[in-house]
């Protein structure tokens, strides 16, 4: 997940604009090429589907930073229509490219921050390497939850970023691929993962009471040990709050 490209910052920052501008070019390539790395990443997106029934079918997903799509097909349930939300219009280009012959996606470009649907539509809200990227992530957990119908599922999935083993994981892997294509990975790094796991996850476990988690590769909560942490947690909505039911 990335914010679309301001040119206005190119005269002060020109290795973020670069970035920023190469993002739906490079994302695959560093990311889910054929090495480990690429093997890796595909694992978070099984452990983010991980306990989901697949006999069940939901009548909307939403995908928030949803980028070039890569997620959708490790969703293990059916659906009625799914929506890819995000910020970067080339990453979604890329996204259409590979699920638009499918009528049941759509592509949305918009903030994964500030949601421009009602309270309670969605059955299920995904979010995949996106949380440590946003400011005021108990604010975005929040608004997540909004669009969320009673009962519906939160899922989101994160890097165990500082931890050890992700960042022994990331210097062997993208880092040197970045850095082959002349990207500076290291203040990249910087600027994108502004929240550390630790402080995710504090804020994770006091705001969704009814969840599940799992770690990868290792099945122990330990962050120096893993290299994603998933969580799946059941929305409850107060009483009397008005949310509407998105249907099942």
């Amino acid at each position: 997940m990335t914010d679309a490209p301001d040119t206005r910052q190119a005269a002060d920052d020109p290795a973020w604009v670069d970035y920023q501008t190469r993002f739906a070019e490079v994302y695959d390539e560093l990311n889910y090429d054929r090495s480990l790395q690429g093997w890796a990443m595909r694992a978070s997106h099984r452990l983010a589907e991980q306990g989901i029934d697949a006999s069940q079918t939901w009548a909307r997903v939403l995908e928030v930073g949803a980028g070039s799509g890569e997620h959708a097909a490790s969703v293990r349930h059916g659906f009625g229509h799914y929506t890819l939300l995000d910020a970067n219009p080339r990453a979604l280009a890329v996204a259409r490219r590979r699920l638009g012959h499918d009528a049941r996606f759509d592509f949305v470009a918009g903030d994964a921050a500030r949601l421009d649907w009602p309270d309670g539509h969605f059955d299920r809200l995904i979010a995949t390497h996106v949380l440590e990227h946003i400011p005021q992530p108990h604010r975005v957990l929040r608004e997540w939850c909004r669009v969320v119908r009673d009962g519906g599922l939160l899922t989101v999935l994160i890097p165990t970023d500082p931890g050890i083993a992700w960042r022994l994981g990331r210097r062997l892997g993208p880092r040197r691929n970045a850095l082959r294509r002349g990207i500076a990975y290291d203040y990249v790094m910087a600027r994108e993962h502004v929240n550390a796991c630790h402080n995710l996850l504090a804020l994770i476990r006091h705001q969704l009471a009814e969840r599940r988690e799992a770690w990868w590769p290792l099945p122990v909560p330990a962050i120096d040990l893993n290299l994603f942490f998933a969580v799946q947690a059941v929305v409850r909505h107060p009483a009397g709050a008005g949310h509407a039911d998105a249907g099942t």
